[in-house]
């Protein structure tokens, strides 16, 4: 098969099309054609050497999600049969022809979507739905703030907290982003560039933050929270350390914390896989959350679609289409 290989830790140039062996599926998991797959940031930070696949995961082989159909099964499979439409989250592998992955981390490509639109699902809503609404216990009425709105995350995290009710709020770098933003449902989406997100929104205003940047929006973060208010970390790209005051937590009451995906056993993937497909497949299924993809390339082109991802300048999804 075919697939894009990291020959070495470096820029996109070091992406390369190489002929590799197609896996073969073990006990429970199953053999993904893959027609789409989609960009996410943990592929970059892999490709320069600074996030090394789990166990198991294909060393040199970058992609989280993919959607496709099913080539073969493995023994012990039972849910799924060969030529079903399917997208998955992957442990990484997903720059190819063909992936293997826990058949229980597929769920079924949602009525009227394209290979890519359900590509860029997988990596963006297990994310979302564990952070948002596992972790940080968003309910309908409360407020929410999502920084980085424009990402695969925010549009994601936008779309879904306005499904359950709750008021949405996001940051993003530019008018355009921010115009995207409240087009998806934010009701306000403040442009960090030219705006300080903690004065527009007001000390204890929000119930639940999702966090991408760190750095110095932890203590503004921390300012921005209500009484029992919950912020959740899935990143740091401005830096993981900032000063805050711990009497701060204890008077209001905050939660701190997050979580990386990517690390987490099979069967915590299988019983988020299981959670999502139950309260948020419907949704999709109706077409009340939409699908962004900014620019769909193809896979020998996966070292513009990183150079592209890297700019930022990006509204949602970035797909490699296999046809």
């Amino acid at each position: 098969m075919k697939a894009i290989v990291i020959t070495a830790p470096g820029g996109p140039e070091v992406l390369q099309v190489q002929e590799k062996s197609c896996p073969v599926p073990g006990p429970g998991q199953v053999l993904i054609q893959v027609k789409a797959a989609g960009i996410n940031r943990p592929d970059v930070a892999q490709r320069k050497g600074n996030y090394p696949p789990p166990s198991g995961a294909p060393a040199d082989i970058p992609g989280l999600e993919v959607a496709g159909i099913i080539a073969e099964c493995g023994p012990e499979v039972t849910q799924w049969r060969v030529g079903a439409a399917v997208c998955a989250l992957l442990s990484g592998g997903g720059y190819a022809e063909f992936v293997v992955t826990d058949s229980r981390h597929c769920l079924p490509v949602p009525f009227n979507w394209t290979f890519e639109e359900a590509a860029s699902l997988p990596e963006t809503i297990f994310t979302v739905w564990h952070n948002v609404f596992q972790r940080g216990n968003l309910r309908a009425g409360e407020t929410f703030l999502v920084h980085g709105g424009s990402s695969g995350i925010g549009i994601t995290a936008i779309q879904l907290a306005k499904i359950w009710g709750a008021r949405v709020f996001c940051t993003a770098g530019s008018s355009g982003k921010c115009a995207a933003c409240e087009e998806l449902g934010a009701e306000r989406a403040i442009n960090y560039r030219t705006e300080n997100f903690a004065e527009v929104l007001g000390a204890e205003s929000v119930d639940v933050i999702l966090d991408m940047v760190g750095g110095d929006y932890i203590p503004r973060n921390l300012q921005l929270l209500k009484p029992d208010g919950r912020l959740v970390f899935i990143n740091a790209m401005q830096g993981a350390k900032a000063e805050f005051n711990a009497l701060q937590i204890m008077q209001k009451r905050l939660t701190i914390t997050g979580s990386t995906l990517r690390p987490r056993n099979a069967d915590f993937k299988a019983a988020l896989a299981s959670e999502i497909h139950k309260n948020v497949w419907p949704a999709l299924e109706k077409g009340d959350f939409r699908p962004v993809i900014y620019k769909i390339f193809a896979l020998a082109e996966a070292a513009e679609a990183h150079r592209l991802l890297e700019t930022s300048t990006h509204i949602g999804k970035i797909i490699l289409s296999l046809g």
